[in-house]
């Protein structure tokens, strides 16, 4: 999350744009609620903690002078506010028996983004740390997936890089102890399981040294039968965790909390949001609250309040055209409205009509068909240049008029099974799929030495299972929006990810024309007709489902 995007949103907010107020909140709410939340494991005082780093950081947003460092700004706000509550625990012990009643932080990460394997493990060992570990933890993690730079870190927990390095390694030490006690105890030995008749179930520092003592001397805990992926690579593949249904953030109610919002925002008249991090349409308004479906969360707000811009890109100018040709739900050609007698009749609307079906791979040596010119004013994208999904819920948004690059990227390697497709849903105009490249196909052999290796995996590891009837993908799918779509990933069963780069028609065809005498398997395939018969995703919607995961194979937009 790159706080110079925001500059403009964080000046209106200190000059007294309630509406800007509200979306920098809103965009940054996750952030603090991940990074408290990893903190605390969950604790029932995390709602407590995650309100009060808000409320100060409302409070006190005038005297922020560099809107470029608002990041760092905030995020030591959050610490500062994490300390302050464990030393108010140290000097009055909390009832953990609230703590208890609410789940743990991993445990949400783990229901919430669907992990599954070493990236569970790794997020389950986080139990087994001390504070001040989990602490430092909740910054590096977000270090580690790009939203914290090292200085940040530094700067919230007051050392120097250098000292920040030291902690981080230690910490990593710790973590990877901590894997190895999560890894054994899900295939106890007998000595482990007597060992641990006596134990509550509640990790702790002292169990944590029993442990691994057990496991440093035991031939059965202490074989690792997998390779162990460093927490780096496994980190960065895992996504803020979404704010749990039912989360309320109130920054407005009460007279204390009304004076703090206002207290150096000019004329900021601020009334108490509940934002959330799960985009879910308002469907009610009143002078009391908004409701958003599913109870996601509850927004008080007077009738008056404008609504809010479009949450995750508020320095994005959107360049979508309404498409000249309207669309038909229908599922085959329709034609258009009878025209005046003045008129001349239009064109049978074939847009949507056409759906991407399985094919076969074309012959490795056969030149691409030509690419048509379809006009192009850029693509502007929510995840930035190039955008990384990797976990189901993961989703980029792309508004405009030109070519997008959809690369996959499967590892068989550590999750085999059924492919769950991404979606395209909330589709605003048109989206067509141009082109195929990237010079292979994913179920091309991959090794000269496997013959039974390709994209999808091979007959060691297993592999990666597309839907009946789902088209094969290439390394490089290649896209035209025009308009405004949201790309979300459904990963579930097997592993994969998906790198989104906004590109042009130029960079199309300089990949798909690369052919195999340059080292590649195949040429590219061309599947753009340049008229609305060419094929669009079989996975994409016009509505907004709640789980995208539910679209619909056979697509009609």
């Amino acid at each position: 999350m790159d706080t110079r995007q925001w500059r403009d949103t964080i000046a209106a907010a200190q000059d007294g744009d309630r509406r800007a107020l509200d979306e920098l909140v809103e965009g940054w709410l996750p952030l603090v609620y991940n990074i408290v939340g990893r903190a605390l494991n969950g604790h029932a005082d995390v709602d407590d903690v995650v309100q009060e780093t808000m409320l100060r950081a409302v409070g006190n947003l005038g005297s922020l002078r560099d809107p470029d460092s608002f990041r760092s700004w905030l995020v030591a706000i959050a610490m500062r506010q994490i300390r302050d509550r464990a030393r108010r625990r140290t000097a009055a012990p909390l009832d953990e028996s609230a703590a208890r009643g609410a789940a743990d932080f991993a445990e949400l990460a783990v229901l919430r983004l669907q992990l599954e394997g070493q990236r569970r493990e790794v997020t389950e060992a986080v139990r087994w740390l001390d504070d001040e570990d989990r602490q430092l933890l909740s910054l590096w993690w977000l270090e580690v997936a790009g939203e914290l730079t090292r200085r940040e870190l530094a700067a919230a927990v007051g050392i120097s890089r250098q000292h920040a390095a030291v902690r981080v390694q230690r910490m990593k030490e710790r973590l990877d102890t901590s894997r190895g006690i999560v890894r054994a105890l899900d295939g106890a030995c007998p000595d482990l399981r007597e060992l641990t008749a006596r134990w509550n179930g509640r990790p702790d520092s002292v169990w944590r040294k029993r442990l691994a003592r057990h496991i440093r001397g035991c031939g059965y805990c202490g074989d690792t039968r997998e390779s162990v992926v460093p927490p780096e690579r496994l980190l960065v593949g895992i996504a803020l965790v979404p704010l749990p249904v039912g989360f309320t953030l109130s920054l407005a109610l009460g007279g204390k909390t009304a004076a703090a919002a206002t207290a150096t925002v000019a004329s900021v008249s601020w009334s108490a949001k509940v934002l959330s991090a799960l985009t879910q349409p308002v469907v009610a308004a009143t002078a009391g609250a908004t409701i958003v479906a599913g109870g996601a969360y509850v927004v008080t707000q007077t009738p008056q309040a404008p609504a809010p811009r479009v949450a995750g890109s508020p320095t994005a100018a959107s360049t979508y055209r309404p498409p000249s040709v309207p669309a038909t739900p229908s599922s085959s050609p329709s034609p258009s409205p009878s025209p005046s007698p003045s008129e001349t009749p239009t064109k049978t609307v074939l847009y949507g009509s056409v759906v991407d079906a399985a094919d076969r791979a074309p012959n490795p040596d056969t030149p691409p068909a030509a690419l048509p010119h379809r006009p192009e004013t850029g693509i502007t994208s929510t995840g930035g240049a190039h955008a990384v999904l990797n976990h189901r819920g993961d989703g980029v948004q792309l508004t405009g008029r030109g070519y997008v690059l959809v690369r996959w990227q499967i590892s068989p390697q550590y999750r085999a099974g059924g492919l769950v497709m991404p979606a395209w849903t909330g589709l605003k105009g048109e989206l067509f799929h141009v082109a195929s490249g990237g010079g292979r196909r994913m179920d091309d052999r991959v090794s000269a030495t496997d013959p039974t290796a390709t994209g999808m995996g091979n007959a060691t590891v297993g592999y990666a299972v597309l839907p009946a009837g789902t088209q094969q993908m290439w390394q490089n799918e290649y896209f035209y929006v025009d308009g405004s779509v949201n790309l979300t990933v459904n990963e579930r069963g097997a592993d994969y990810g998906l790198s989104v780069f906004p590109s042009s028609r130029d960079a199309v065809e300089k990949d798909i024309t690369t052919g195999p005498d340059q080292g590649v398997t195949r040429y590219g395939l061309v599947r753009d007709t340049g008229r609305d018969d060419a094929p669009v995703p079989q996975y994409v919607t016009r509505s907004t489902p709640v789980d995208a995961a539910t679209v619909v194979q056979r697509s009609r937009v």
